[in-house]
């Protein structure tokens, strides 16, 4: 996730600190030729070769490396979805074309990754069962493979790795990151201790895009009241000067500055007559207070925390 940054100039700054990327993937697994079965890592060579002793094992490891794939991922197979049995590049190019807005909303649906059985190697197109290593023709079909998930990638600069607290296989690197139990979901180690905890703070879609966040491709960030978000949609969010939480209506940065330019403009604004001895209860969104204060056209001011981030409730 995220941390956010504010940088303390007459209007405010937000910088989304990229502390965190939450990604999910998918997964496969197998050994053959000169690759031996590993579950979280690259091929390493196997005692018996199955075919071909001319063929070494470091040829089999590159070769067709980061030659096939698709957008999402660079592998060495494709694989055959267990809901419609057609052959897809990945899960993702699955979901894309059978939730197209071009197919009946009654075909429509989501591969289950952690039913996927078959796969197809991509360079001899010798269809098997899930493996890392082709029975046919040995190559490793993909250098990261988790055959939890069924997830297969060549790619492994993204420093793939599988969390057991969320099922799914993340990037960025076991050791920068921590699963929290309650969230149930991972963050970066920065935020181990200071992180609020909401229950099932990633279970749930994008607030702006509705995206579910849990297995999303994109980075999130947490904010301050501890709800997550897309790292692209909140700082669009900061684009168009909305700076609440849309799901709690929480400040997500240091605000003081702006209050301090509404105390000024509250000031100099002074109520009519009629309007000067007019109270109203107020609820901050910030400190959750109920408070009764003077009514002002700008803004109500909570007393508690010197918020303007209220709404008036009677």
């Amino acid at each position: 996730m995220a941390a956010i940054v504010v940088d303390h100039s007459e209007s405010p700054n937000f910088e989304p600190k990229n502390l965190l990327h939450i990604t999910s993937e998918e997964h496969e697994m197998g050994a053959a030729e000169l690759c031996s079965q590993h579950l979280y890592g690259e091929c390493a060579p196997s005692e018996e070769p199955l075919c071909d002793t001319k063929i070494t094992g470091e040829e089999l490891l590159v070769k067709g490396y980061m030659q096939y794939g698709c957008t999402h991922y660079r592998r060495r197979c494709r694989i055959r979805a267990p809901c419609c049995n057609e052959i897809f590049d990945c899960r993702h190019c699955h979901n894309e074309a059978k939730n197209n807005i071009n197919v009946d909303q009654k075909h429509r649906h989501d591969i289950p990754r952690h039913q996927v059985q078959q796969i197809i190697c991509s360079l001899c197109g010798t269809e098997q069962e899930v493996r890392q290593t082709c029975i046919n023709c040995g190559v490793c079909m993909g250098r990261y493979f988790c055959e939890t998930c069924k997830l297969f990638d060549d790619d492994t600069l993204k420093e793939q790795y599988h969390c057991n607290g969320c099922g799914i296989c993340r990037i960025g690197g076991l050791e920068n990151f921590f699963h929290c139990d309650r969230c149930r979901c991972c963050y970066s180690v920065l935020l181990k201790n200071s992180h609020p905890c909401v229950e099932g703070a990633m279970h749930h879609d994008c607030p702006v895009c509705f995206e579910f966040l849990f297995e999303s491709r994109n980075d999130v960030t947490v904010m301050p009241c501890g709800h997550t978000i897309h790292k692209s949609c909140l700082k669009e969010m900061f684009e168009h000067c909305q700076y609440a939480c849309p799901l709690c209506s929480k400040s997500v940065c240091d605000m003081s500055k702006v209050w301090e330019k509404f105390d000024m403009d509250i000031a100099s604004t002074p109520m009519p007559e009629s309007y000067q001895n007019k109270m109203v209860w107020i609820l901050c969104n910030d400190c959750r207070t109920t408070s009764e204060v003077q009514f002002h056209i700008l803004a109500q001011k909570c007393p508690n925390c010197k918020s303007y981030n209220t709404r008036k409730t009677r």
